[in-house]
């Protein structure tokens, strides 16, 4: 009944019009995965560990009638991913991850993934819709990187809510255009301005037609960027229930981290640019050089992540080189030039053209700033941020507290840095908990 191809999109596996494909991953503990290149599969492998294909078969003789329960609209191709959490067991152990492709208004395609929970059926979801949002320089694998008790994604799922994973333009999951190709210039002409009206919108209403219901968005770092400047939009917080904002950032005046600071004094965009750069990929050599040799005698860089991010309390350094195996993911340099002019600036505000495209664009001199006022005051919002966090810094959430119409819920972590809000080992009782009877609450008083 399931036809297997035997090269690589290989992994695909045709169950037969109209269901989705079924992408499979036979992948093991080790990382290593029978008969597939590293690079053909570099999309996939943070979420997928340990499957066997005898498992598979398992699972689709004793449940083949759970593959066909998802319908989607058909202008969207779906493909099913499978992701086996521990062995062989399949009640407790197998997730289904549904990979759809969202197209935005200005070309973009998008990969939105929808997870189930340990049963493998995404019928037992109950709760509301969360949509994931990542922050710079990550992706939606940035929620699965632990184990499942101690990863958001994986909590969430398994307590019940309806996830849907999002992943922004250029990341290597979302990397396509209708007509431009990723080496094509134009294909980097973004900013997070168009992340948060474009992507973050488009896969909104697609959750939201869908499900037919208001969804909770969690974002972290740039993701809380996106969301706190779409929530502006009466069109895109008409469909949003709440926010959960981990590392919460509209304005990065105060940034402390001090390799952060000397790209931003050494003008590091406008160098990527001289060197005719439009994509920033911290994986390609030239970029790699070009950090290095910003660490010299004025940055400290032998603990680099602290030196971009602030000192992190909690998370598992010793897994550092598995993250890296998944991270960074690349942005535009049209991005990292936007976020530098809040930090010089000190603004909120769409990206800023200079006087002359500023009048053309703008119809002003300066770019219009994103009203944090605008947010509708009954919108719930939970936020929480760390004491060390070098990037969110504890005088620019308090800066946007005071912009906002609302009073959101709080949690401050004296001793939490940037990359603890996703990555801490203990971040699922001293945050995701909080979180999670934040939504609870909001059901229960919800018509949804």
């Amino acid at each position: 009944m399931v036809k297997i191809h035997e090269s690589y999109d290989k992994v695909n596996r045709v169950w037969g019009t109209p269901v989705p494909i079924i992408q499979l991953l036979p992948i093991q503990r080790d990382g290593q995965v029978s008969g597939v290149s590293s690079s053909s599969i570099s999309l996939f492998l943070p979420l997928f560990v340990s499957f066997r294909r005898r498992c598979y078969r398992k699972f689709v003789q004793s449940r083949p009638n759970s593959l066909r329960r998802v319908s989607l609209r058909p202008a969207y191709r779906a493909q099913w991913l499978f992701l086996h959490r521990t062995h062989c067991t399949l009640s407790p152990s197998l997730s289904i991850i549904i990979l759809v492709k969202v197209q935005t208004k200005d070309g973009y395609l998008l990969a939105l993934q929808r997870v189930s929970s340990r049963s493998g059926d995404l019928k037992v979801q109950q709760g509301h819709p969360v949509l994931l949002q990542h922050g710079l320089f990550m992706a939606g694998d940035a929620w699965f990187l632990d184990s499942t008790e101690q990863s958001l994604g994986f909590i969430l799922a398994d307590q019940g809510f309806d996830v849907w994973v999002g992943n922004v333009r250029g990341t290597r999951w979302s990397h396509g255009h209708i007509s431009l190709l990723d080496t094509d210039k134009e294909f980097w002409e973004w900013s997070w301005q168009e992340l948060a009206l474009y992507d973050l919108a488009e896969m909104l209403h697609y959750i939201h037609a869908i499900t037919s219901s208001k969804i909770f968005i969690v974002g972290h770092s740039q993701g809380t960027i996106m969301s706190l400047a779409a929530l502006t939009q009466p069109d895109i917080v008409e469909m949003v229930e709440a926010a959960a904002l981990l590392s919460p950032i509209s304005y990065l005046e105060h940034v402390s981290a001090p390799l952060v600071l000397r790209m931003v004094a050494m003008h590091l965009d406008q160098m990527v640019l001289a060197l005719g750069l439009h994509q920033l990929n911290f994986r390609s050599d030239v970029l790699v050089n070009l950090v290095d040799s910003l660490c010299d005698d004025h940055v400290d860089c032998t603990d680099f992540l602290s030196s971009i991010t602030g000192q992190n309390c909690c998370f598992n350094k010793t897994r550092m080189n598995f993250y890296l195996e998944y991270e960074p993911h690349p942005s535009s340099v049209k991005n990292l030039r936007h976020l530098f002019q809040m930090i010089r600036q000190g603004t909120f505000s769409q990206y800023d053209y200079g006087v002359l495209k500023n009048l053309l664009i703008y119809g002003q001199f300066k770019p219009p700033a994103f009203d944090l006022n605008n947010i509708p005051k009954s919108l719930p919002i939970w936020m929480s941020y760390g004491g060390n966090d070098a990037l969110a810094d504890a005088t620019d959430v308090q800066r946007t507290l005071e912009e906002l119409s609302s009073k959101p819920e709080l949690l401050y972590l004296d001793n939490y840095g940037h990359i603890d809000f996703l990555l801490s080992v203990k971040a699922n009782r001293d945050i995701y908990d909080h979180m999670i009877g934040f939504f609870r609450s909001l059901e229960k008083s919800s018509s949804y």
